[in-house]
Order: structure tokens, then sequence, then C-alpha cells
């Protein structure tokens, strides 16, 4: 495995554990007492009640039935995201959150599990797969294109998701070797 790509591995695993210990509001579906998740510690909670807990720690009540997260649906905001970036020109990008790929990937892999445990439509989870791929690999594109133009980073910051972020300076780089080794000095 290159360098690169470790390096691009390293980003994704690290931008899914930042995810995880971020918060999720979370709605409780029954009362729970001196209830330890991991090394994390619940008093009381009370059925219907809301909270802000540590998402994995969510992701646990949600899996045992306990609780719900009260996240909007992702399947809006990625057609929206699709939508928004097949309207913007060919070397323009659409502002994505920057939590976007992580909950994308999460998505997927709940749809997945979904089919396989028979609680999901396979037409649900291959649907989505298709928006996600249209849309990585209309921004795909665009950032190879940016890559090899003269544009610097920073002028894309603020459009960048983190994991963009780090590929664009990657590709960057190795745009500009592969044209240096192709024609010599110069730019």
């Amino acid at each position: 495995m290159s360098e690169e790509q470790v390096a691009l591995r390293q980003i994704l695993e690290r931008r899914e554990r930042e995810y995880l210990l971020g918060t999720a509001r979370t709605k409780m579906r029954s009362s729970v007492e001196n209830l330890d998740v991991g090394d994390f510690h619940i008093e009381k909670l009370s059925e219907g009640e809301s909270i802000d807990l540590p998402r994995w720690v969510a992701d646990e009540l949600v899996a045992q039935g306990m609780a719900e997260t009260t996240e909007p649906a992702f399947e809006n905001e990625i057609f929206n995201a699709l939508s928004k970036e097949k309207m913007m020109g060919p070397l323009q990008l659409s502002v994505l959150p920057p939590d976007f790929y992580v909950r994308m990937r999460r998505r997927l892999g709940v749809l997945g599990a979904g089919v396989a445990e028979g609680k999901a439509r396979r037409e649900d989870l291959d649907r989505m797969k298709g928006v996600c791929y249209d849309l990585v690999g209309i921004r795909l594109s665009k950032l190879l294109s940016l890559s090899s133009s003269s544009a610097p980073a920073s002028s894309l910051a603020e459009k960048l998701t983190p994991e963009e972020s780090s590929f664009f300076t990657i590709s960057q780089s190795l745009s500009k070797e592969w044209r240096t080794g192709l024609l010599g000095g110069g730019r």
C-alpha cells in the first residue's frame, strides 16, 4: 500500500473516531437507571427524555432499542447535495458539512446491515449507493481538475470536507510532480 493510501485510510479512521466522540441528540424509548455503557455512566434517564450523549453511547442505546436519535434523515441531505453539485460549474464546489462523508459511510453501513437482516430493502441500498457514487464521482472529478490547476488549497478551504482537503493536497502534489517529471522544471 502506498504512503498516500495509508495516509488517506488513517484520515478516514481518525474522522470516524472524531465523529463517534461527538454528541448526538437522543430521545429515550425506555427509562434507564445506573447504566454503564463502556466507561460512560448514565445515572437516570426517563422514557421520552431527550439528551445529548456521546454518539458512540447513543449508537449503543439505539442498537439495544432503548433510544432513538433525533437527527434528520441523511437521504434528504445527500439528494440535495447531489442536486447542488450538478448545478455548479465544472470547477465550482458546493459546501458540504465537515462530517458529511462520515455520515454517508455510516448510513450506507446501516442500510447494508438492514438488508442483511431483512429490515431494509435492497432497492433502497442500491439507490443510496448510486446517489453516493454520483456525488463522489462529480466531486472527485472537480477536485482532480482543480488540483492540476494553479488553485491554492486555501481558496477552497471552506468548501472542502477534511477528507477532501487531504485528498486535494495529495493530488495537487502528485500533479505538480507529474508535470515536472514530464516537462522538466518550471511551474
